[in-house]
């Protein structure tokens, strides 16, 4: 049963053209609303967030979400970074695109390199799902096929995405393997609370704080497998920071490295950023 004051609507986004069977594929788009004319949009192409409309102080409403208003610039690998997509099998890089499984050594795609990256070829991101609506929220699955971009075993995912009435963005992923498999799933939104048409000068004046002590040092965006306090390097972020400040001295004139949140014992939900 529906809550009062938050709906759920279905429209069209276009289509989408699916080599595997060489067929268009009719793309479907969900909107998420409240009682506080707050919503979301996503569609069932990689189970992408297209739209987070919310309010400022001041009452104003501003898409803070980046993405494209049609599926031409969700398709064009070379200017979507996999916007608002849910990404899998397994998100972030493998180093030489090969991993070790109870002593049996899988090789998967190379799409980054000589390494793995947020999948493959064609990850979670670029795949169609299944989309079904229950009440005020919208699951959507994917079967992984035994062998896909390299990997062992099936794997059944599904994302549930629900709004609250508290302006809540929920997002839930489950995920049941026939083998065992690495899974690491991560939904690849990008954010400018100002609106994401506000560009640079505005994303400069965020203030950001990160709940991690610890950070995953890199050579080329590739964990190196070592652990490192934040405390005094650019990375302490653990006392909140203008980003105007902060990012001329970041690695790459920006921070794209792994913090190591800060859990409880025994573990809790925490604050990660804000």
């Amino acid at each position: 049963m529906s809550a009062p004051g938050l709906k759920v609507e279905e429209d069209s986004f276009g289509t989408f053209f699916d080599e595997e069977r060489s067929v268009n594929v009719p793309v479907r788009r969900f909107t998420l609303k409240n009682s506080r004319n707050v919503s979301v949009q996503i569609i069932n192409y990689g189970a992408t967030i297209t739209n987070i409309v919310v309010p400022d102080k001041n009452g104003v409403f501003a898409d803070v979400n980046l993405g494209f208003d049609s599926m031409e610039g969700y398709t064009k690998n070379w200017v979507n970074p996999y916007f608002g997509a849910i990404v899998g099998r397994v998100a972030n890089r493998i180093g030489k695109a090969q991993f070790t499984v109870k002593n049996e050594t899988y090789h998967v795609s190379k799409n980054n390199g000589e390494n793995h990256l947020h999948g493959g070829f064609k990850g979670f991101d670029k795949k169609m799902w299944e989309a079904n609506v229950e009440g005020t929220k919208v699951t959507f699955s994917y079967v992984s096929k035994d062998g896909e971009e390299g990997y062992p075993g099936s794997v059944l995912v599904a994302a549930t995405y629900s709004l609250s009435d508290a302006n809540e963005l929920l997002l839930e992923m489950t995920a049941t393997t026939t083998k065992p498999t690495p899974v690491n799933l991560t939904n690849h939104a990008y954010f400018n609370l100002a609106g994401h048409d506000k560009g640079w000068s505005a994303l400069s004046e965020h203030k950001v704080h990160v709940n991690a002590s610890f950070y995953t040092p890199g050579v080329d965006l590739l964990p190196t497998g070592e652990i490192k306090p934040v405390a005094g390097t650019i990375f302490d972020l653990t006392t909140t920071k203008q980003l105007k400040d902060v990012l001329s001295w970041t690695p790459d004139d920006g921070y794209d490295t792994n913090f190591c949140v800060n859990t409880t014992k025994p573990p809790t939900m925490v604050l990660a950023a804000r």
